[in-house]
């Protein structure tokens, strides 16, 4: 089993900086991590040593949410809206290998359209339009990488 390295935690804080995750918890032997944004530990609750962590602890992955659907926010581009990533990980046009895609150009797609998902620690995202109107150009590309504020697609507003 693969052990959990400072950089694994870095990453893994980072995407969880980059969600709209509020809690992460991992188990590893007798390794305890407990992550919550804006949550401040219950009285009495053990910390766990950060010479723990970097001793290399065997990596787990962790419990599997159902997936939600996330708005991205917004912007205007050149008139039109440019629909970004809301979160850091893989983008997939489609709802699985060989099906077809979500959305095409020239599509007409409503605030609560599906434009694709996103993956996140093999945890899937569906990003939402947010915005009505006509897909005027799909920027990234499937299986792409993408960043959090990244252009996925533009749409003319309706």
């Amino acid at each position: 089993m693969a052990e959990l390295s400072q950089k694994d935690i870095d990453d893994i804080l980072r995407l969880i900086d980059g969600s709209n995750f509020n809690e992460l918890k991992l188990e590893m032997g007798d390794l305890k991590l407990e992550i919550r944004r804006g949550a401040v530990p219950a009285h009495g609750a053990p910390a766990e040593p950060a010479d723990a962590l970097a001793a290399g602890a065997p990596a787990v992955a962790p419990a599997r949410k159902a997936p939600e659907a996330v708005a991205a926010p917004v912007t205007a581009s050149g008139g039109g809206s440019e629909i970004p990533a809301p979160l850091l990980g893989t983008f997939y046009r489609a709802p699985k290998p060989g099906a077809d895609p979500f959305i095409r150009v020239g599509d007409r797609v409503t605030a609560d359209t599906v434009i694709g998902i996103i993956e996140v620690m093999k945890l899937m995202n569906s990003v939402t339009a947010g915005v009505a109107g006509t897909v005027t150009e799909i920027v990234a590309q499937d299986g792409q990488l993408v960043e959090h504020g990244q252009a996925l697609i533009r749409v003319q507003a309706a």
